[in-house]
């Protein structure tokens, strides 16, 4: 099967609204999700928001994710984030493939992401479209159904500049956040390890 035939200008939106996202902070959490109890800093982590494919080379996209520890139930949470519950990658990642779906079987999905350059596997893919169905606001760029929430990163990386670098708060705006179905990343905390801490790139690797 032949590759899709993707305009170039669509291929740069995609990738400059992921790209804009690397690096950026999610630091905020008013209160635990679950029981509504104050909550302390706890760590941080990275976390990958998109791979995507410049020439030859991949590149990971990561952002950096606080945690929170509850002080009345023990539980951690992470900070609030563009990503959808039980996820490993970004939710604008995601909502391509779901926007991609209403227009053609699940199954090519995956190419036309290879095709922008945003790299997702098939089965990956199809996962996303069975767990996270939901209706995409979309928009539609060079023919194609785009997710706003790929066309809103985009518009916040051409406005981006030194002297106005994009936040969290931008991100999650541009993203549609929140999204419902948070669960505790851990439960309960290790005695003596409610204090702040933040994580080497050891911890994160081995806590995913």
């Amino acid at each position: 099967m032949k590759p899709p035939r993707i305009p170039p200008m669509l291929s740069t939106i995609v990738q400059a609204g992921l790209v804009a996202v690397d690096g950026v902070t999610f630091g905020e959490l008013n209160a635990c999700p679950v029981c509504g109890g104050p909550v302390s800093g706890y760590d941080t982590k990275k976390r990958v928001f998109a791979v995507i494919r410049e020439g030859a080379e991949e590149r990971t996209i990561r952002v950096v994710v606080k945690r929170f520890y509850c002080r009345r139930c023990d539980r951690i949470f992470n900070a609030d984030e563009p990503f959808y519950p039980d996820t490993r990658i970004g939710s604008p990642v995601i909502d391509i493939c779901l926007s991609l779906a209403t227009i053609m079987p699940v199954s090519r999905t995956a190419t036309w992401l290879d095709a922008m350059g945003v790299v997702v596997n098939r089965t990956s893919c199809r996962l996303y479209v069975r767990e996270h169905a939901h209706a995409i606001p979309s928009s539609d760029l060079f023919g194609i159904r785009m997710p706003m929430s790929v066309v809103a990163l985009s518009t916040l990386a051409a406005r981006a500049g030194a002297a106005s670098p994009i936040s969290g708060a931008d991100v999650l705006a541009a993203c549609n956040y929140p999204y419902a179905g948070r669960v505790a990343r851990n439960l309960p905390v290790p005695d003596g390890e409610h204090e702040e801490q933040d994580s080497s790139e050891e911890k994160i690797e081995r806590n995913g």
